[in-house]
């Protein structure tokens, strides 16, 4: 049987983690988060990390997207080594190559959502317009509208848009349908396939429903802060056509 980390094309991996460990110091308490991770993501994939709370899911997403770093371990992304930056280079990582979406939507109540994704397209050196980000999600007739006057799956919908206006390589994504309703939620994973599949943009969705796994180029399972299995999908499912 193939290695299933090497089920994906048999090309460099955008991403090599060997090893990662991660501890957390709260008080005289350890808490062992990940305990020796290894992982490759190749580009242009869509990958859903699958497992239980406090099974090191969310802790592998932030150090995959600069937002941590590792205790002791390795993680390369293309030819940069993720865990020997300093604040500065992983300030500047997050904001050239990585796009975030999380379960909250993170919108600034006083403007709209073409403002939202604005602040995102002002500091990229390579943006899309608000406009074509907006649209990309299906919200060209809401563009003006404030938070408030959107649903919930309106409101990720813009978050997306935001995280991925900078065109960024890397889409992460932590229980983005978590806030919503089944039907809300499978609306908010078709744009996220949809922007994995347009542009390209290598996808890691977190999620605690085992269904959404079906969707998934690969899905890494995760236990007790390790990676338990890798598995993958001979025929990916539509996200339309799931049900849960």
């Amino acid at each position: 049987m193939a290695d299933p980390q090497q089920a994906a094309p048999r090309a460099r991996p955008l991403f090599e983690a060997r090893g990662l460990t991660k501890v957390y110091e709260m008080g005289e308490v350890q808490v062992q988060a990940l305990r020796g991770v290894d992982l490759d993501l190749y580009a242009g994939e869509l990958v859903v990390l699958l497992g239980p709370s406090g099974s090191g899911k969310s802790t592998l997403l932030n150090i995959l997207g600069g937002l941590d770093a590792p205790t002791a371990g390795t993680v390369r992304y293309a030819d940069h080594e993720l865990h020997l930056d300093d604040d500065a280079s992983m300030t500047q990582y997050r904001r050239a190559h990585v796009g975030f979406v999380f379960q909250f939507y993170n919108l600034i109540p006083s403007l709209t959502a073409r403002e939202n994704v604005a602040l995102v397209t002002e500091i990229a050196e390579n943006p899309m317009t608000p406009e074509e980000a907006l649209a990309l999600v299906g919200l060209e007739q809401r563009m003006d509208h404030f938070p408030s006057q959107m649903s919930g799956g309106e409101q990720q919908r813009v978050a997306i848009a935001r995280a991925v206006a900078k065109r960024p390589q890397v889409l992460l994504c932590d229980e983005p349908t978590g806030a919503l309703d089944a039907q809300t939620g499978v609306l908010v994973l078709e744009v996220i396939a949809q922007v994995n599949r347009e542009l390209g943009t290598t996808t890691v969705v977190i999620t605690h429903n085992a269904v959404i796994a079906a969707m998934a180029d690969r899905v890494v399972y995760f236990g007790d802060g390790l990676v338990a299995r890798i598995e993958c999908n001979a025929t990916k499912v539509a996200a339309r056509e799931l049900h849960w």
